[in-house]
């Protein structure tokens, strides 16, 4: 059992906890925990048996606390990460990684010298759907790939108030970006590879906090093209699509997913709802126990996070921008 400590809980913290806490067979367990505003987190703390503790310093000291789950805001991630890691704490970070790729490599290179797991949170790896994906794609049932579209979008930003972290444009740069769109740029990584360039388009139409539209266009290494949207004042939306040759592979919402091939019959195949946040805890701790490494490359982190990076400058510029 891996003994963790919950930083930040907010709501997707407590959406954390509450994925392993008390559930039977899980093997990752939170002891103790800290927030920003203590107070409204004590009666949770004490319903979920966790240690309430006054600030990040007192996490990293505590003797029980053997990982760190950081559910904390954005631009906090990397100097947390490298703290823990000198602590000799492993650690799961909540996405988006970090806000650069220089702050990603130097949280990287702090985790492998001290020989600590590091974890990132993008919990979509572990849906059935995507694994099939991966299985077609490796077995070249698509023929050539050509282009990938990708969209995910939902309403959050409509309780954003202003002083709220998350409708900070530091915390959030491209609006919906760092809550939901991240999740599209590393699900294209993991079934597609590496991207070359990126073009984006990002403003706020009604939102009066952060970006409430933003559309990108991009080439991947590969020679593929993508096309990607995420809207924060929009119903919930997810839909990743791939073009190819031969056939096109389309996966619309979590569990549904659609083979239409150039010749013969298309399919449609509706796989079980997945708890994606215990699955993502659950290989964390097996990670730490010697078992299957995580299942996201480090590599692919520090890459997902150039990618939003770089997707920032070409907002701004309103040009093509290479990826580093």
């Amino acid at each position: 059992m891996l003994n963790a400590a919950i930083v930040g809980m907010g709501a997707w913290g407590r959406t954390l906890v509450n994925s392993v806490q008390g559930k039977p067979g899980a093997r990752l367990r939170f002891v103790a925990g800290t927030t920003g505003t203590l107070e409204k987190a004590r009666d949770f703390a004490a319903e979920k048996g966790i240690r309430l503790l006054p600030d990040y310093a007192a996490v990293l000291a505590d003797p029980e606390v053997q990982a760190v789950v950081l559910a904390s805001p954005h631009s906090l991630h990397a100097e947390q990460v490298i703290a823990a890691a000198r602590a000799g704490k492993h650690v799961f970070v909540e996405k988006p990684f970090t806000l650069s790729k220089a702050t990603a490599e130097a949280a990287v290179a702090a985790c492998r010298r001290a020989g600590v797991v590091l974890a990132l949170g993008h919990n979509r790896r572990f849906l059935p759907a995507v694994a099939e994906m991966k299985r077609l794609l490796a077995e070249g049932s698509l023929g050539t790939l050509l282009h990938v579209e990708g969209h995910f979008s939902g309403p959050g930003a409509l309780a954003y108030k202003p002083g709220m972290w998350r409708a900070d444009r530091e915390e959030s740069p491209l609006g919906g970006m760092a809550g939901m769109g991240i999740h599209i740029v590393d699900m294209i990584i993991n079934l597609c590879g590496r991207f070359r360039d990126v073009r984006v388009i990002s403003r706020a139409r009604v939102s009066q906090t952060i970006d409430d539209t933003t559309a990108m266009m991009a080439t991947l290494e590969s020679g593929a093209t993508v096309t990607f949207a995420t809207l924060a004042l929009a119903p919930r939306y997810w839909r990743v699509a791939l073009f190819g040759t031969d056939a096109l592979l389309e996966m619309r919402g979590h569990e549904t997913l659609i083979f239409r091939p150039r010749q013969g019959e298309e399919w449609t195949r509706n796989f079980p709802p997945t708890d994606i946040e215990r699955a993502e805890l659950e290989a964390f701790a097996a990670a730490v126990a010697g078992g299957p490494a995580y299942p996201l490359p480090v590599e692919e982190a520090i890459h997902g996070v150039s990618v939003f990076e770089t997707m920032i400058q070409a907002a701004t510029s309103g040009s093509v921008h290479a990826i580093p």
